[in-house]
Parts: C-alpha cells; sequence; structure tokens
C-alpha cells in the first residue's frame, strides 16, 4: 500500500513539474514575442552626428521614445560628409528590405532622399527640415524656425544694454537663413532700433567647427553685441564657450541647451524633431504613414522656448509675461513671421 502510494504522488509531482514546465516556455514565448519589434526603422543622422547637443540628438530622442513605448527597432549611420555619403547610405537601407521607415536627417540630404525615394517607390521614407513633395511615399518633416526664432530675438532684445544682438548661422542657406529672418523680426518687435549682427560660418564643415564659431562670436561681440543665438549645430559650442568668456548672454537652439553653459545661455529655441520624428514612427506603427509636408510651429507646439530653468530671476516675471504674450499672438495669427530675411 506504502508502495502504490509513493508511486501516486511521484506521478503527481512528476504531472506538476512538467505543467509548471510547459508553462513556463509558453511565459518565455509570449514575452520573447512580446518584445520582439514588429516595426524597424532605418536613420541615416545629418553632420556632426550623435553628441551635437542639437537636432541629430532631438531625432534620436524620438527614436529612443518610440523604442520604449511602441517596441519598435532602429539603426543608424553617422556619415562624415552626409553631401557625398547619405545617398550610399539610404540606398543600402532601402536595397535590404528590412525596414518599414528610413529617415534622412536635415535640409543637406534632400537630393540624396529624393533620389533613393524614387527607385524604391514602395518604401517608406522621411525627412527633417526638407520638403519632398512630389513623392508620396515621403514624409517631410518641417518646421517654422522663424517663429520661434521670434521669440529668440524677442528676448535679446528685452535682455540688451548695448542696443545690439548677434546672430550665428552655419551654412548660409535658406533654411537657416529662417532663423536669422525669424530673430531680427522679433529683436526689432520688441526694439524697432536695435542692430542685429549676423555672420555665417560656412565652409565645408558649417555645422561642426566649434572654432570657427568662437572667432566669428568674438568678433560679433567685439562690435557691441552682448546676447548672441546661434543656428549651426556642433558649431554652436564655440559660440557659447565665446559667450561665457566674454560674460555676454547667449541662447541655444533645436535641443535644450540651457545646461550646457547655465546662466550663460538664457533659454534655447526648440526645435521638437523629437516630437516629430516619433509621432510620425507611430503613425507607421498604426498604419496611418501619409507622405506629405507636415509644418510645426508656434501653433502646433513645434517650436518654442525653454522653460529658463537656470535664468528665471535674471529674464524677470515681467519679461517672461510678455514673451507668453507674444506667443500667443503668433499662435492667433496677431503677429506674422516672415520666413525670409528683410535686407
Amino acid at each position: 500500500m506504502k508502495k502504490i502510494l509513493l508511486i501516486l504522488t511521484l506521478s503527481f509531482l512528476f504531472l506538476i513539474s512538467c505543467g509548471k514546465t510547459d508553462t513556463a516556455k509558453e511565459d518565455a514565448k509570449d514575452g520573447a514575442a512580446a518584445e520582439k519589434s514588429d516595426i524597424k526603422v532605418a536613420i541615416v543622422y545629418s553632420v556632426g552626428g550623435l553628441g551635437d547637443h542639437s537636432f541629430n540628438d532631438a531625432a534620436q530622442r524620438g527614436l529612443e521614445k518610440a523604442k520604449k513605448e511602441l517596441g519598435i527597432e532602429y539603426v543608424g549611420y553617422e556619415p562624415k560628409d552626409p553631401t557625398s555619403e547619405a545617398e550610399g547610405q539610404l540606398r543600402t537601407y532601402a536595397e535590404s528590405g528590412e525596414y518599414d521607415l528610413i529617415i534622412a536627417t536635415g535640409f543637406m540630404m534632400k537630393d540624396a532622399l529624393a533620389t533613393v525615394a524614387k527607385e524604391f517607390p514602395e518604401q517608406k521614407f522621411a525627412i527633417t527640415d526638407e520638403r519632398v513633395p512630389e513623392l508620396s511615399n515621403v514624409a517631410s518633416l518641417t518646421f517654422k524656425e522663424h517663429e520661434g526664432s521670434f521669440l529668440a530675438g524677442a528676448l535679446a532684445a528685452m535682455m540688451t544694454k548695448t542696443d545690439t544682438v548677434g546672430f550665428i548661422g552655419g551654412a548660409e542657406a535658406p533654411l537657416i537663413q529662417k532663423f536669422e529672418a525669424g530673430y531680427q523680426q522679433g529683436a526689432k518687435y520688441v526694439k524697432p532700433d536695435i542692430k542685429v549682427l549676423a555672420v555665417y560660418i560656412g565652409g565645408t564643415n558649417a555645422f561642426h567647427d566649434p572654432a570657427s564659431a568662437k572667432a566669428r562670436t568674438e568678433a560679433v561681440i567685439g562690435q557691441g553685441a552682448d546676447v548672441v543665438y546661434h543656428a549651426s549645430g556642433s558649431s554652436g559650442q564655440g559660440m557659447f564657450q565665446a559667450a561665457k568668456d566674454k560674460g555676454v548672454y547667449a541662447i541655444g537652439v533645436d535641443s535644450n541647451q540651457d545646461d550646457l553653459f547655465p546662466g550663460t545661455i538664457l533659454t534655447s529655441m526648440l526645435k521638437l524633431v523629437d516630437v516629430a520624428v516619433y509621432d510620425l514612427v507611430k503613425n507607421v506603427k498604426e498604419d496611418k504613414f501619409e507622405g506629405k509636408v507636415y509644418e510645426f510651429g508656434v501653433k502646433e507646439g513645434g517650436v518654442g522656448l525653454t522653460d529658463f530653468e537656470f535664468t528665471k530671476d535674471k529674464i524677470g516675471e515681467e519679461n517672461i509675461k510678455k514673451l507668453d504674450e507674444i506667443k500667443e499672438k503668433i499662435a492667433n495669427g496677431e503677429i506674422v513671421v516672415s520666413p525670409t530675411v528683410s535686407k
């Protein structure tokens, strides 16, 4: 009898053990399925690459958020020269057939993207800071940089003691001139007689040349500018250093750069590339991709200023209130900002 009970007990334990093993296997299988992504994205970054504290980092933040919240996978490539490398890398990604979306970062890649997108009409593409409206497989993520820069210019005019402010641009291209245009209009909205000194770095490495940016900033400060704003990618690090060394204020761009030089940087003009990239990836995942031009301005929450974490006391409540009023006027159309520079 005892022998029979022992056999039955062992058999029961074996069945429980088998059941647990099968369940564990199923749980592991289910977990793996949940972790495995059904969306894969490839991105070609622009000049300066990751670590620019600007638009490349912003694009990656959008993908990281999509990875965390939507479970996507992504790969990225950092070209040394986007004008010569972008087309080949975009084509390599497209030829693989592995990616649901391929992103080109920055206006310098427009021609390369258009060429490859025509070759692969079934592949979904996106580009930031440029428009490719003629291709239905390309989503163009554009921003009203001039509107955000208007706010930066208004703040610069509020803070200047010399009635002279500066702008440091990367390449003298239409996109970067939108930043200058908005900055000038915002400054003159607050102080009609203010002087705005604008210089461009130029050359083959305009957005990744901090030394040249520093030298040009020092020259502008030497002409009286006591607030400087840039649209020059990672070159802006040089502008910040010059501003700190000379004891003047600076304004960052694209991403929140305020903590790079706390107290020196009044604010940063945010261009929410991360939000635009995330939203587009989400659309792809939900099968809602549209090959069209998207435009994000103040009204859409696509551009604006940071919350003055380190400089609120320096700027003062009255000026912050004025900036909020200006922002509202831009959003409701009372203030219309031109995207072109008035010469």
